[in-house]
């Protein structure tokens, strides 16, 4: 197997001699330079040419995402695998936005790292056990407060806007409708605006949607 060039970047001398202790007994793996900050990192890439760049977000000059995404419009070729003490969904979301091709925790264990650098190597993206659990508590708890929030402005509702919404569901116009309930078009068409004002909606279509969603109406 050819081996794969890592560049390491880290503010703090003890985490980067760390790294390489830790990666040194991989004979597919090979340390090709280091950095401490954002600007050496791009002074030593005029010369050396790495595969992957084992990279902290903070840094005293220039932060790890930005310096994501100056390597991916840059450098394509590199794959970057972010590796920081900062493991909440905002840091991880904005760094895979940037170009990341994966993400680690520093407590990270030697195992998880290797095989880290070998999933970005070959252009595929890892997220350590850590960041995916994290992900999917936030991905669960965002869901359920959307639900929560859906079922409020639900029940908002007054039962003439709940039978409105019906009609509506069923196809009938605003005509028919006003005739069904005894009512003028002007007014069915004000409880319409009423009803997609509460729900959130932009138009029928959406309120529909939130409707059957929501089990508001029967198809």
């Amino acid at each position: 197997m050819e081996k794969i060039n890592v560049f390491l970047v880290d503010d703090h001398d003890l985490v980067r001699d760390g790294l390489k202790a830790l990666l040194s007994g991989i004979p597919d793996i090979g340390i090709i330079g280091e950095a401490a900050n954002g600007a050496g990192l791009f002074e030593k890439l005029k010369i050396v040419q790495p595969d992957v760049l084992v990279l902290d977000i903070s840094l005293p000059d220039i932060s790890g995402i930005e310096i994501t995404r100056r390597i991916t419009a840059e450098y394509p070729e590199i794959k970057v695998l972010i590796l920081s003490m900062y493991t909440n969904e905002d840091f991880v979301s904005n760094a895979l936005k940037a170009g990341a091709k994966g993400y680690l925790p520093k407590n990270t264990t030697r195992h998880e790292l290797v095989q880290a650098i070998y999933t970005v190597n070959k252009n595929e993206e890892y997220l350590g056990e850590v960041i995916s659990r994290i992900l999917l508590q936030n991905y669960v708890r965002s869901a359920k407060e959307t639900d929560k929030n859906e079922l409020t402005r639900a029940e908002s509702l007054s039962r003439r806007e709940l039978e409105i919404l019906r009609l509506f569901s069923e196809g009938m116009v605003n005509k028919e409708i006003g005739e069904t309930l005894d009512i003028s078009i002007r007014t069915v068409e004000t409880h319409k605006n009423h009803i997609m004002k509460k729900l959130g909606c932009r138009s029928s279509v959406e309120m529909l949607k939130f409707a059957i969603r929501n089990k508001l109406i029967k198809l």
